[in-house]
């Protein structure tokens, strides 16, 4: 069922505007969907009215209000290329096993070390009956949500390999307007990862779903808090995991020792952290193939341990998948069952790992791994335990310990505390990607992000979370000591982003998937209703402790909800005092300064309009560069944008004014490491691009509709006067009458001598010369970032509660935060900056 949900997301509907949809066959290969992108860019490029009849053949059922430059251009930039999948072999497959091994599963293949231990802990033995009803509830935790849920169902949902909390609410943003973040423009929609399903009797569903979302702020906010909140207990499971996993593997030398202290305990647990989140930085894949074959050794004396168990003290146990059981075992012990919850969820703890890591590889290597070696050898385990308690009840503590076969006790103990740094880094890395994740789509503040692989660009890692992690996890650790407060926080951490995960898979399932409705109300009825009553559980011992790790939840939330608020508040503002475009034309091709030769580059972040900062440079400035160019780094909601369709370029103002607009668009999963002059080299080799395809275009149309703004652009003085008295002729920076160097001096002369308006009709051949000409000379003679170090600052009648958030909160992290442009190193010489402050 979930296979053919993942055929139907990558199906053949094409979404090409932000109200309209086209329709396309399935079988259109490649080569035909290149051709087809042509065609839709010629003919966006027509009248309106040849648009309308090209849509209703293409039976269209929405039509996006207007059509600009950007929704048309997707230049050709040579670059890294877009990531494949591999071809699934035998080869392949044992070495994506023991990868996989390392990197998604030690954090679920740890969970027999303490699950049986915190279950009897809140519901003690009292006969055989008890034994098999709390197997019988490990093992269809384990079979619902680790292996129906996530491995079937949930790892469908990935948005295009990359998975997680903010790869979920990507999904439903890419297909719907639920972004609070008003930055969205039409030409987002036309890349070519943006697709939806071909036409299905659910569509109409959907769009229902669809329009309610989008209209609705309420139910955008509504979204956005869950999203952050199963973020933030993402984030939280960063911090409980290598607790509780080190703890528990360390402590079985109480079993050997039985006078071994506590204290001790902690002072090495607390040491095995600090070894973990070291070497944390290393490739994600390099010590996947390290660790693999430990975590392969672990899974296996799991699963041999579990036979010989059971070879032992007889198979009775195996009645518990009869799951009557639970029902006996809920009649006989009511409340102290109910709590025993709380500590049978822990057997699934990782499964929101096996999601959130799986950027890391692809679907059938997870499916496979966990299918084939993983499940097995956890059900051998946990019914070896319950057959050594079989035959001796009066054990309940380090029961996965005290049941392993004589002389084996100081291998089992290496190999388990290995497996449990390996689970420690597990849960890690998924909060990397969940922060990078949550970073680009404005929900978090940017932080220095380091790739550390050359391979896989979604191997990250993130030096800050990194120590803060390690910082908090000590804390916690000498804070509580034992493990039965670590498993009650544990069990929270772990519900709270497993039911976050169902809410978001069930819209995705209406809104994306299209899928039987009974098929979705089955889905989140079963599972919602499974994990509210672990969560239930969980939250009656929340008094033991465990509120620490809400409080953290709740700082985490805080931060990035705040962040949120403030980065929306920001961009409205820009908005709002945006240049308008008649006060441009109104100062003429010069900008009422002197256009000095060179390149400016003006970062912003606005999509659309002329922000007010460079008015700031207008006014405080001698002069402005002879070419501007206004550069908006986007991050759409999409994992990774092919690089052809990097750079969108769109023309401000006439040609004689040489102002342009870029809008460089990033996926989430994409890292921006180039230096400043590759980005340079790309942005003038796609402004090129676009100037000679706007030439081509502008070849085809006719006479009329060709706009000239010659007349206006000589009623302008080509005199102006600098600050210091001085006069200046403008005329050499501006293309009127700009001659290209490489051309002859006969040519030159009869060019010059040639009346301008002896030509109704322009030679637009000549015209890409000059132009190209012009800006080949304006980048030898250097490019200038132009930055707008842009605040707010809450108004003085604006609420108190608003005043703290902004004034302060926001703006601590404003400060403290990774500016996008340093990703690029620009020298100092290079760079120009203007603050202003914004009042919202």
């Amino acid at each position: 069922m979930a296979e053919s949900f993942a055929r139907a997301n990558g199906g053949g509907m094409r979404r090409v505007g932000s109200m309209e949809w086209r329709w396309v066959s399935q079988e259109v290969n490649d080569a035909e969907e290149g051709e087809e992108a042509e065609e839709e860019k010629g003919t966006q490029r027509g009248d309106m009215e040849s648009e309308e009849e090209d849509e209703v053949d293409q039976k269209l059922i929405r039509t996006s209000p207007r059509i600009d430059w950007f929704d048309v251009e997707a230049l050709e930039v040579t670059g890294m290329q877009k990531n494949e999948d591999e071809e699934f072999d035998l080869g392949r497959t044992m070495v994506l096993t023991l990868q996989t091994l390392g990197v998604v599963f030690g954090d679920v293949g740890t969970s027999p070390l303490y699950t049986f231990d915190m279950m009897f802990n809140k519901c003690p033995i009292r006969g055989d009956d008890d034994v098999i009803g709390a197997l019988s509830l490990v093992l269809y935790t384990l079979i619902l949500i680790p292996l129906v849920k996530y491995v079937l169902v949930v790892l469908w949902g990935n948005d295009d390999g990359e998975g997680g909390t903010f790869a979920l609410y990507s999904l439903i943003c890419r297909n719907a307007k639920v972004s609070l973040l008003p930055n969205q423009i039409p030409s987002d929609a036309r890349l070519s990862s943006f697709r939806l399903k071909v036409p299905s009797p659910e569509l109409e569903r959907s769009l229902k779903v669809k329009e309610h979302l989008e209209s609705s702020e309420v139910l955008k906010k509504l979204l956005l808090v869950l999203v952050l909140f199963g973020t933030s207990m993402v984030i939280a499971n960063g911090v409980v995991t290598p607790t509780m996993s080190v703890t528990s593997a360390a402590s079985g030398l109480k079993v050997e020792k039985s006078n071994f202290p506590q204290d001790k305990v902690v002072m090495i647990s607390v040491a095995l952290l600090i070894i973990m989140f070291s070497v944390q930085k290393y490739a994600t894949s390099k010590v996947g193939l390290v660790v693999g074959p430990a975590l392969l050794i672990w899974f296996f004396s799991l699963g041999g341990i579990g036979t010989y168990n059971l070879i032992k003290y007889g198979s009775t146990v195996f009645k518990a998948f009869n799951p009557v059981h639970i029902y006996y075992y809920f009649e006989r012990n009511s409340s102290q069952a109910w709590l025993s919850l709380g500590g049978c969820i822990l057997c699934a703890t990782g499964s929101e790992a096996i999601f959130a890591d799986l950027c890391y590889f692809s679907v059938r290597s997870v499916q496979f791994t966990f299918v084939f070696l993983v499940l097995p050898c956890l059900l051998l385990g946990y019914l070896g335990q319950a057959a050594f308690l079989v035959a001796n009840q009066t054990t309940s503590d380090q029961i996965f310990f005290s049941s392993l076969p004589s002389g084996t006790f100081w291998p089992v103990f290496l190999i388990a505390n290995i497996a449990a740094l390996i689970a420690s880094r597990t849960m890690t890395t998924a909060t990397f990607s969940c922060i990078k994740q949550s970073a680009a789509l404005g929900c978090f503040p940017r932080l220095k992000i380091i790739h550390i692989s050359r391979k896989f660009m979604g191997q990250i890692y993130i030096p800050v979370i990194n120590w803060f992690l390690m910082v908090f996890c000590l804390a916690f650790l000498v804070l509580f000591g034992g493990t039965n407060e670590i498993a009650n926080a544990y069990g929270i951490a772990e519900l709270g982003v497993m039911m976050m995960t169902t809410v978001l898979v069930t819209i995705v399932m209406i809104l994306i998937w299209q899928i039987n409705i009974f098929l979705v109300v089955s889905f989140v009825t079963i599972f919602l209703g499974l994990e509210l009553i672990f969560f239930s559980s969980v939250l009656a011992s929340v008094g033991d402790g465990s509120w620490v790790l809400l409080l953290f939840a709740a700082f985490l939330f805080s931060v990035m909800y705040i962040w949120n608020y403030g980065s929306k508040l920001k961009y409205e503002s820009e908005v709002k005092q945006k240049l308008p475009m008649d006060l441009m034309r109104k100062l003429g091709c010069n900008l009422g300064t002197v256009r000095a030769p060179g390149i400016g580059v003006v970062c912003n972040e606005l999509m659309k309009g002329i922000p007010a900062i460079f008015g700031h440079f207008l006014t405080t400035l001698p002069a402005i560069h002879s070419m501007i160019i206004f550069v908006s780094v986007k991050y759409v909601p999409v994992p990774v944008v092919p690089q052809e369709e990097r750079f969108l370029f769109k023309r401000i103002c006439p040609r004689s004014y040489h102002m342009f607009r870029c809008i460089a668009r990033y996926g989430y999963k994409d890292g921006r490491k180039e230096n400043h002059r590759i980005f340079e080299q790309l942005l003038i080799d796609s402004l090129e691009k676009f100037i000679r395809k706007e030439a081509q275009e502008r070849s085809l149309q006719s006479e009329s509709d060709y706009d000239s703004d010659d007349e206006e652009e000589r009623s302008h003085s080509r005199i102006v006067m600098a600050p210091n008295g001085s006069l200046y002729s403008l005329d050499f920076p501006l293309l009127g009458d700009f001659v290209p160097t490489r051309n002859s001096s006969s040519e030159a002369s009869t060019s010059s001598q040639k009346p301008q308006s002896s030509e109704p009709v322009p030679d637009y051949a000549q015209n890409l010369e000059l132009e190209l000409s012009f800006i080949e000379k304006a980048k030898v003679l250097g490019v200038v970032y132009l930055l707008g170090n842009g605040t707010i600052r809450a108004r003085k009648d604006s609420w108190f509660f608003k005043k703290l958030v902004i004034n302060y909160f926001y703006a601590f992290l404003r400060r403290n935060c990774r500016r996008g442009i340093t990703t690029m190193s620009i020298p100092h010489t290079h760079l120009l900056q203007v603050r202003k402050t914004y009042m919202v």
